[in-house]
């Protein structure tokens, strides 16, 4: 459950590292030893499904530590800032041309290069103004540690729909 960073990373840093490789664990956790036909199904009422959170994490993941190096520019038309997403139903959703093992390998590449970005920052006060969008306050700036705060409770968040998920999933096939 440690983080991906190397291990000289210490202090405020480190403890966020840890925070997030935990929740990444759990996520990761619902997972384990499904087909990629179970990962696609979607046994409750929400279009939800575990391999498309385990996607949508790792795109969350990897536009919102674009944003810490690039700013603002790295969020345009992506899924942060609203624009340009087309079908939502998608990103949250496992295609048939993509693996429960291609997402979870996407996801570790993601994972290193976000945990790389955070252990090498100068200061995690270093911010960018958020985009344009109607949940953001005009004129907004995000920090580093605020970015890193917000992958940890997106990662948080849908580990706790994944369990929900795998509950109703692991429930349906002890019926079938």
């Amino acid at each position: 459950m440690t983080s991906t960073a190397k291990t000289s990373t210490t202090g405020e840093r480190a403890d966020l590292l840890e925070s997030l490789a935990k929740h990444r664990y759990l996520l990761r956790h619902t997972v384990r030893d499904l087909t990629d036909e179970q990962a696609a199904r979607r046994p409750t009422a929400s279009v939800l499904c575990l391999g498309g959170l385990v996607k949508h994490v790792s795109e969350t993941e990897r536009v919102w530590a674009d944003f810490i190096v690039r700013g603002t520019d790295a969020v345009r038309g992506g899924p942060v800032d609203g624009t340009g997403t087309g079908n939502r139903e998608k990103e949250f959703t496992l295609r048939d041309d993509e693996t429960l093992a291609g997402v979870l390998e996407r996801y570790a590449t993601v994972a290193h290069r976000t945990d790389e970005i955070v252990a090498a920052l100068p200061d995690l006060d270093i911010s960018h103004p958020l985009p344009k969008a109607p949940w953001f306050e005009p004129g907004s700036r995000w920090s580093a540690r605020r970015v890193l705060l917000h992958i940890i409770g997106e990662t948080a968040q849908h580990a706790g729909h994944a369990d929900i998920i795998r509950e109703s999933l692991d429930k349906s096939m002890a019926t079938s």
